[in-house]
């Protein structure tokens, strides 16, 4: 499963409290299933940014949430991933609480410029690889 904002920064949440406009053709969340050799993929806008109030001027950077399932609800990881290129995301909060800049590093999807529709679509290649 994924989830994100829409275009502006803001999630279709009954809760949601960022003032930005919500976009009424955009559902913001989504589920696919891997093929035999767990590869994947998506079609999407890609979410703004938004204000986190975490801190007087804090912003979560560009990012889209993913909840992987195993076998059985109970195997269950949930992560993110950012976008190649984003400034925001050395700023971010969250990425702040991880010491390891490689681990960082592991969280941005890179432009794969060999999967982008030409005069429509950039795309974005992010694996994600399980062990155990």
């Amino acid at each position: 499963e994924v989830w994100q904002a829409n275009a502006g920064g803001r999630y279709r949440h009954k809760r949601e409290g960022y003032t930005a406009p919500l976009d009424p053709n955009f559902g913001g969340c989504g589920r696919m299933i891997t093929d035999a050799e767990g590869r994947y993929s998506f079609r999407t806008i890609r979410p703004g940014a938004y204000p986190w109030p975490n801190g007087p001027n804090d912003w979560r950077p560009a990012h889209i949430h993913f909840s992987i399932f195993g076998r059985a609800f109970a195997q269950r990881l949930i992560t993110q991933m950012y976008f190649e290129g984003d400034p925001m995301i050395w700023q971010c909060p969250i990425v702040a609480t991880i010491p390891d800049k490689a681990a960082v590093e592991q969280l941005i999807a890179r432009l794969d410029r060999d999967r982008t529709t030409p005069m429509d679509a950039l795309a974005y290649r992010f694996d994600i690889v399980l062990h155990g």
